[in-house]
């Protein structure tokens, strides 16, 4: 096991173990997905939550301030006690290691799906079946992404498999063929 996931599993494995408790996961991690997007986007948030500078209890009450009445009980005591233990910087890293976990438990196979163009809804509920039937489960979550370097098409990853249907991945591929025959 990573030493960052010897960090973060056990407070993803004791909150996720309350949330199942209190019967509040399914909120749980939709919040935790939003926190993650949020956390990962507001890179001023994460200096000042992380910063060794700040005492531990403006951070608690700046944590309270923004999230007390977006987020579960438990959730806020989670972001408090990893503010207490000086964690808080590696909240991502923890939100990520509680989605695995949530996976994990309830069987969902995790795919990313990286595409030149954002996929229209009808695109996104094709490629979902398809994805589905890859997995061999109707339980996919897919994570979309765009890299306009693709050109054209997406690349899918389920586990360890990748399928490239892009445009930059056939030209690669191609050049790879002619290098070899010449």
């Amino acid at each position: 096991m990573p030493l960052l996931n010897t960090l973060t599993t056990p407070y993803a494995e004791a909150f996720l173990q309350v949330a199942d408790q209190r019967g509040e996961t399914e909120e749980v991690v939709t919040q935790a997905k939003e926190l993650l997007n949020l956390w990962r986007e507001t890179p001023s948030l994460r200096e000042a939550l992380a910063s060794p500078v700040i005492e531990v209890e403006a951070k608690k009450d700046v944590l309270v301030k923004l999230f007390a009445d977006q987020i579960t009980p438990s959730f806020l005591n989670l972001l408090k006690l990893l503010t207490d233990r000086s964690r808080i910087g590696i909240l991502d890293a923890v939100l990520e290691r509680l989605l695995d976990l949530y996976r994990e438990q309830r069987h969902i196979a995790l795919a990313t799906v990286t595409s030149a163009t954002p996929l229209s809804d009808e695109q996104q509920v094709l490629l979902s079946k398809r994805v589905q039937a890859v997995a061999g489960t109707d339980k996919v979550e897919i994570k979309l992404l765009v890299d306009p370097a693709l050109i054209g098409g997406f690349i899918v990853r389920l586990g360890s498999q990748v399928i490239d249907a892009s445009l930059s991945g056939q030209v690669r591929r191609l050049g790879l063929e002619l290098a070899r025959v010449s």
